[in-house]
């Protein structure tokens, strides 16, 4: 099942040593733990959304540059989106749901075209840690990087070390548990596959 986590809406740390030249820089972690929960209470308390102006008045403290950073960060990760003129936020299973084809590049492009000779260890390392970043559960990822392999012709290309798509992922467990970026990588897989396409 997805999972919540609270990264500063300015630098995306998820503890007090902001980035240096993050606006939120002093801001302490539970300040922006709050902020993130005093959105989600009402957002969550209203399955149906409401408008920004009535989220405004309805978050239990002085809305401010913090509450309106942390929902555009819940807005661009996907958690909270706009129906007309209402937000709302997505239950787990519409999150999943959305969040398993990644739409922004170059994770579109990885997803979309699957791995090539030659950028694997990067698509998949990139894939997993895309996944870990969103918030699925390892389980989760773990199918989710399976099924990709296989649906985007990936593994049928061949030049992998493993005998499985199971154990090309488990191989990778690190990267979704120590938390890496998808970021490099996946700009140095999408690079090698549109050389390719």
């Amino acid at each position: 099942m997805p999972t919540f986590r609270y990264p500063c809406p300015g630098c995306r740390t998820t503890n007090s040593l902001h980035d240096a030249d993050c606006e939120f820089e002093g801001v302490s972690w539970p300040t922006v733990e709050k902020a993130y929960t005093d959105l989600l209470s009402v957002l969550s308390a209203e399955p149906d959304g409401l408008s920004e102006a009535a989220l405004r008045d309805a978050v239990p403290a002085d809305w401010g540059g913090l509450h309106k950073a942390a929902l555009g960060a819940l807005r661009r990760d996907q958690r909270v989106v706009e129906d007309g003129d209402r937000l709302r936020l997505l239950t787990a299973a519409e999150f999943k749901e959305r969040v398993s084809e990644p739409t922004r590049e170059p994770m579109r492009t990885v997803y979309e075209h699957g791995s090539v000779p030659g950028c694997h260890d990067n698509a998949v390392f990139a894939m997993v840690a895309w996944y870990e970043m969103v918030g699925l559960s390892w389980p989760e990822t773990r199918e989710n990087v399976i099924e990709w392999l296989r649906e985007s012709g990936a593994w049928d290309r061949g030049g992998f070390e493993e005998s499985t798509p199971g154990e090309l992922v488990d191989a990778k467990r690190h990267v979704y548990d120590e938390g890496y970026g998808w970021k490099e990588k996946g700009q140095a897989a999408k690079r090698v596959i549109e050389r390719h396409l």
